[in-house]
C-alpha cells in the first residue's frame, strides 16, 4: 500500500513536471554570412509583440538552408554586413507590416540567455533585436560573450549593435 502511494505521488510529480511549459526553446543553428545571407529571430506568429516573445522567438532567414523559415517577402528593406575576428553582424531596416508587427511595439532582444542551445556561425553567443516602432533590426554572432552587448536591450540596436541603419 505504501509503495503504491509513493508510486502514485511520483507519477503525478513526473506528469506535472513534464507537462509544465518551458520558457526557452533550444537547438537552432543559424548563420550570419553576408548582407544577403543571414538570419534573425522574430516572434513565432505574425502580430506577436517582440518583447513578449523574447524566450520563444524563432529564426527567419534569407533562405531556409541557413537554419530557419524564410523572411516574409519585403520584410527586410536593407541589410549591412560587418565581420571581424570576434563577431559577424547584420544591421538594417525592416517593413514591420510584412509580418503584421505593430507600430507601437518598441521591440525586444533575443539572445543566448533567453533561447538556449543556439549556435550562430558556430558560436554559442548572439544578440538580436527587432524594433518594429523604428523599423530596424540587428543581429551579432559573437565568439566571446563580451563581444555581445547583452542586458542593455532598452538602449536599442544602435547601441547594442553599432552599425548602419539606413
Amino acid at each position: 500500500m505504501k509503495s503504491a502511494i509513493i508510486l502514485a505521488i511520483f507519477s503525478l510529480f513526473f506528469y506535472i513536471c513534464s507537462a509544465a511549459p518551458t520558457s526557452k526553446r533550444a537547438g537552432y543553428s543559424i548563420q550570419v554570412k553576408s548582407e544577403t545571407s543571414f538570419c534573425s529571430f522574430m516572434p513565432p506568429h505574425p502580430g506577436n509583440d517582440v518583447g513578449a516573445t523574447e524566450n520563444n522567438g524563432i529564426p527567419f532567414c534569407t533562405n531556409a538552408s541557413l537554419g530557419g523559415q524564410v523572411f516574409p517577402s519585403g520584410f527586410i528593406k536593407s541589410a549591412h554586413y560587418v565581420s571581424t575576428s570576434a563577431y559577424s553582424q547584420v544591421t538594417g531596416t525592416i517593413d514591420r507590416s510584412k509580418y503584421s508587427l505593430k507600430a507601437s511595439d518598441g521591440g525586444g532582444q533575443y539572445d543566448n540567455k533567453d533561447i538556449s542551445g543556439v549556435t550562430c556561425n558556430g558560436y554559442k553567443y548572439f544578440v538580436n533585436l527587432i524594433e518594429p516602432d523604428a523599423n530596424i533590426f540587428c543581429i551579432r554572432c559573437c565568439k566571446n560573450q563580451s563581444d555581445c552587448n547583452l542586458g542593455i536591450s532598452t538602449y536599442g540596436c544602435a547601441r547594442v549593435v553599432p552599425g548602419n541603419y539606413n
